[in-house]
């Protein structure tokens, strides 16, 4: 899948021998969040802290090979500060660690967290199939783990965050789409394709809107941030858009976002507050189905949207579980905000990498015994 890029030809960052050792001392770890529209690495050290950071647009259109080169230069940059020169990597003050042992890798979904693949992500259609963490671990002479974007960030806040010290926790993200993760009894769920988790498909409509993945009334398709802009233009384009128009007007209908709905909602705008509370309404739904089929204790969300909205978003969940749940978790669940903010699928690379050196220290010493 393309030749290593003529920054570190075939050099290792690292030398590989120890690795599970060395995340059982506290060493740090590579990560990389690839997303739709940027490709960020980090140096993550042993607490959690983000030492070291690189970031560009992913310009995932241009195929899996331009995306590998790309992961291949920013995990080199930031490997640098182990080297005492950080290069192009944004570094932070103080010690410098010592060598990372593992590459931890979030991106978009679907993926094949085994394989380490990226199957057929709908919002970045030329990465179908990309075994990014064999490619990754074949240039850069370090393990390399995967998994999906929203199953890292409940790792992370599992470990760092707002669900540290929680078995069963359900995590949704909220902003240009919906994604979620699970934890049933402190071990992620993944399903026997590695799929399960996929929240924002949950069908909260049975003829609503269409929706990314070709069905129509997913919760994603009604109150993501590209839900909200697609209600937003639909509304402009039946003449009753009010600030909304005007929004049109100034920028373009195509650059219409939630960000300018959740704006007009606020000043007032009767079309703008519809679509909003269409979307707070079809979210508090999904968070009835969450508590009556996972019953966890805890549901953490983040996402620009949701940060965005606050309780505004969360206020209605909550009412919605306790007054239409099965009356124990209607009870008994917290509906919480995530803690970790933009870096939380960094941080999660690291309780990612360690759970995974583990197992594969384990098989290791069952198949020698």
């Amino acid at each position: 899948m393309g030749e290593p890029s003529a920054s570190g030809a075939d050099a290792p960052v690292v030398g590989v021998a120890g690795a599970a050792a060395g995340a059982a001392t506290g060493s740090p770890i590579l990560a990389i969040d690839l997303g739709a529209t940027r490709l960020r690495a980090a140096l993550v050290g042993s607490d959690g802290a983000v030492l070291a950071r690189a970031e560009e647009l992913s310009a995932t259109d241009r195929g899996p090979a331009a995306l590998l080169d790309l992961a291949e230069r920013l995990i080199r940059a930031v490997s640098r500060t182990t080297e005492r020169n950080p290069g192009d990597a944004l570094v932070s003050p103080g010690a410098l660690p010592a060598a990372p042992v593992a590459i931890g890798i979030s991106a978009i979904g679907p993926v094949d967290p085994v394989a380490g693949v990226i199957l057929d992500p709908p919002n970045a259609p030329a990465l179908r199939d990309v075994p990014i963490a064999p490619e990754l671990e074949r240039r850069l002479g370090l393990p390399a783990f995967l998994d999906r974007d929203t199953n890292v960030a409940l790792l992370g806040e599992h470990a760092f965050g707002a669900a540290r010290g929680v078995a069963d926790v359900v995590y949704l993200t909220v902003s240009t789409g919906i994604g979620g993760a699970v934890l049933a009894g402190g071990a992620l769920f993944h399903g026997p394709d590695g799929t399960a988790g996929e929240l924002g498909h949950l069908l909260v409509e049975l003829d609503g809107p269409p929706c990314g993945c070709g069905a129509r009334g997913h919760l994603e398709a009604i109150a993501s941030g590209a839900g909200i802009a697609r209600a937003a233009r639909e509304a402009v384009r039946a003449g009753g858009g009010g600030l909304l128009a005007a929004a049109v007007d100034r920028d373009g209908i195509g650059r219409l976002s939630a960000v300018d709905v959740a704006a007009a909602e606020e000043a007032g705008d009767a079309a703008a507050a519809a679509i909003m509370e269409h979307a707070r309404r079809a979210f508090a739904a999904a968070l009835v189905v969450v508590a009556d089929v996972f019953d966890p204790t805890l549901v953490v969300v983040g996402g620009s949207v949701a940060r965005g909205q606050g309780d505004r978003l969360l206020d209605p969940a909550r009412e919605a579980v306790r007054s239409a749940a099965f009356r124990a978790p209607g009870r008994r669940l917290s509906i919480v905000p995530a803690a970790l903010g933009d870096d939380v699928c960094l941080v999660g690379c690291l309780p990612l990498v360690r759970e995974r050196l583990a197992v594969t220290a384990a098989v290791r010493a069952e198949t020698r015994a």
